[in-house]
């Protein structure tokens, strides 16, 4: 299309299960996306935290010499639910909060669909 711009990705926001589940197919994948992202020059905007899925792409992002930032809602951060956020966190009031915030700093969205919590997490982004 002449004429058209083409917008950079920068900063892809990806969701995902904390669970990895028995199947390890989805630590691979996790793992690939963060690769492929890292050598793409993008960075990771993600939920935060370091159990399952999440620590699987954060991790392979850093390694890889690439930014990565968790968002975490306060209540989060209490008890240590979601454990220590590869890369920056940002740490915001609410989950309403956490969504908008991931939204407004990312260029893309990527979902590894693992539960329902992820699913809702997509339907409120794209209402």
């Amino acid at each position: 299309m002449e004429g058209a711009s083409v917008r950079k990705i920068e900063k892809i926001c990806v969701f995902y299960g904390a669970n990895p589940g028995k199947d390890t197919i989805y630590v691979n994948v996790a793992h690939n996306l963060g690769e492929v992202l890292a050598k793409r020059n993008i960075d990771l905007v993600y939920e935060g935290g370091s159990h399952g899925l999440m620590e699987c792409v954060s991790i392979a992002v850093v390694l890889q010499g690439r930014h990565v930032l968790g968002i975490i809602p306060l209540a989060f951060t209490v008890k240590n639910l979601v454990g220590k956020t590869c890369g920056k966190e940002v740490k915001v009031a609410t989950m309403h909060e956490r969504l908008f915030k991931m939204m407004e700093l990312s260029d893309a969205f990527i979902i590894l669909l693992r539960n329902f919590g992820t699913l809702e997490e997509l339907f409120q982004m794209i209402s």
